[in-house]
C-alpha cells in the first residue's frame, strides 16, 4: 500500500503510549493499533484531526505516500488501455 502511517514515530517523539493516545482521541486501543501498524484501509478526518491535536502535529507528520513498483505497473497497464 503506498500510504505509510508513521504514527509510532510521532508517538515516540511525543513520549505517549498507544493506550494513552487512544483514550485521549476516543478510539479503542485495537483500532489505534490497526492504524499504527499500517493495516487500516481508511481513517476518518475527525480521528485524524484528534490525533494531530493530541500529538501537536500535521497530517503529513504521520502519513506519507510511497510509490511502489506494483502501483506503477498497474497504472501503466490501465492507462494504456490494455487491462481493466
Amino acid at each position: 500500500m503506498p500510504i505509510i502511517v508513521n504514527l509510532d514515530v510521532m508517538m515516540a517523539k511525543r513520549k505517549i503510549s498507544a493506550g494513552e493516545l487512544a483514550q485521549r482521541v476516543g478510539i479503542t486501543s485495537a483500532n489505534l493499533s490497526i492504524l499504527k501498524n499500517n493495516r487500516a484501509k481508511a481513517i476518518r478526518f475527525t480521528t485524524l484531526e484528534a490525533i494531530c491535536r493530541e500529538l501537536q502535529c500535521q497530517p503529513g507528520d504521520i502519513l506519507a505516500y510511497e510509490e511502489n513498483q506494483n502501483d506503477e505497473d498497474l497504472l501503466s497497464t490501465t492507462v494504456s488501455g490494455k487491462e481493466w
